[in-house]
Order: C-alpha cells, then structure tokens, then sequence
C-alpha cells in the first residue's frame, strides 16, 4: 500500500497512466488481471492508486497494453519504484496538511512547474522573512513552532528550482510587485531575490501589467506539473480556504494549459519584467532614505 495507508500522487499518477493505455489496448480489467495472475479487484485498486504495483506488473501490463516506447516505460517504472518512496518532506508531515505534502510530491517530480499568481509571491520565490510574515499575517492562527516549520519546509522546497534544475515559469500579476502586502523591508528583499532567481537559465518571471485588463481575473493562483520531456500539463494545485485542490481530469488539465499560454502570452517579457521589478525597488529603497 502507498505510504501512510492513502494513495499518493505518484500512485495515482501510476494508476491513471496504467488505466489510459488498458482502455486504448481495449482490454478489461479482468483481461490485466490475467496478465499478472491477480485479481480484477486488484487492478481497480493499482488504477485508483490505492495498491501499488510491482515494477514486473508495470512491465508485464505494459507488454500486453503494445506499449513500446522507451522513455514512457521507463517513467511509469519509476513511478512504481517511488511510490512508496518516503520524500524528505515526510519529516515534516506532523507539520503539514496530507494535500500540501501531496504539492510537494508534484514539485519534487515535475520536470515542468508553471504558476500564476495575482496575490502573493509564491512560495518557490519566497524569502525566510516574507515566507514567515505571510503564514503569521494569514487568517488563521498558527502556532510559533509551526510556522517555524512551515517556513522550513517551504524554503527546502525552492532546491527543486536551482540552477539545472526544475524548469520553472512564474507569472506575477503587476500589484504583487507594486503594492507591497507586509511591510516595506521585506518586500524590497523579496524583490532583491526575485531578480537574482530570474537570472537562472531554468526560471522565467514574467509580469502580468495593469493594461491585460480582466485577464488578470479569469482565474485564481494555480500552478501546474509536467513530469517528462513533453511540457504537456499532467497535473494542476490551487490553494483554498480549505487546503489544497488537485486537478488531474483531462478536460480540467487542457483548460489550465491554455489559461497560463494566455497570461503569458499577455505578460511582459522576461527582460521587460525584471526592469520593471528593478524601477520598483529603485523607487522603494528612494523612498526609505
């Protein structure tokens, strides 16, 4: 079974993957059941990501699916190695909510992290000092010791988003950057390290203007994962009151997909966004003399 008794993305991801090409090789679950000597029952619980299939049964159904390629075989066998894998934010699952640890498993697989945010500076740009005014500053209170966590492990996170790494595209709308929400010190800094990240050959900031109009509203914060060469969106996060909402349905991941080539496509550039950025902070640092 999953870690912790409950599926996790990367079995999900599994199951789902697994389930696509049994329907597209026209075969039952009965007719997999056979493939690997089990039960129906237990192909319903591998394409559900509640049981975790054995690398073998991932190459067996994958023979008897006509599924050839390479590098598709080659992921979904590391999908079935990690399922169990225990993430190094599982030292902090006291801390954490199941949904966000489920974030950041997407994060730590993708190969491709798109976000929008029109609110806040999300948490893979977030210095130690906003990181910790923004979970203080939040509707809910949080106990010391717990945000001392949570800014902890929001900080580890940002590993994913180093130079070689993940390749990373932030869309901000323009007000994040103009209108400081916490105080004036921290936002300076924060816009200090938005530009040093920038710099790196994987992340692109971009910058939402005023002038996009109503586009800016069309959709609240999200972020979506692609987890191999092909940036196709394979999954979508957005933040609520209530936790973390994972997107996985089709319809729903082509939606998302093209709502951030809109944002982006209405964006300044990457050049343009970090001078506006630099005018911002110039203007701020005058303003503290």
């Amino acid at each position: 079974m999953p870690a912790g008794g409950r599926p996790t993305v990367r079995s999900r991801r599994l199951g789902a993957a697994l389930k696509r090409y049994r329907q597209a090789a026209k075969l039952d679950q009965q007719d997999s059941a056979e493939v690997i000597a089990s039960s129906a029952a237990k192909i319903s619980r591998i394409e559900s990501g509640h049981v975790s299939a054995r690398v073998i049964d991932v190459r067996l159904l994958l023979d008897a699916y006509g599924v050839k390629d390479p590098e598709v075989r080659a992921r979904l066998e590391e999908l079935a190695k990690g399922s169990k894998k225990r993430g190094w934010w599982l030292e902090h699952a006291a801390h954490l909510r199941p949904d966000y640890l489920d974030h950041i498993a997407l994060e730590d697989d993708a190969t491709y992290i798109r976000e929008w945010q029109p609110v806040l500076i999300p948490g893979l740009l977030q210095t130690s000092a906003y990181a910790e005014a923004s979970i203080t500053a939040g509707p809910n209170y949080v106990d010391p010791e717990r945000v001392a966590q949570l800014v902890k492990v929001r900080l580890a996170r940002q590993v994913q988003i180093e130079p070689g790494g993940t390749s990373y595209a932030v869309i901000l709308w323009e007000p994040v950057i103009l209108h400081p929400l916490l105080n004036d010190e921290i936002h300076r800094e924060q816009l200090s390290a938005i530009l040093e990240v920038g710099k790196r050959q994987n992340v692109t900031v971009q910058v939402l203007p005023f002038s996009a109009g109503v586009l800016a509203g069309t959709t609240s914060a999200f972020s979506s994962f692609s987890f191999d060469s092909d940036p196709s969106v394979e999954a979508v996060t957005m933040e609520n009151l209530r936790g973390t909402s994972i997107l996985e349905d089709p319809q729903d991941l082509v939606a998302y997909a093209n709502a951030f080539d809109l944002l982006r496509s209405a964006a300044l550039g990457p050049d343009e966004s970090a001078r506006l950025i630099r005018r911002v902070l110039r203007s701020s640092e005058e303003d503290a003399k």
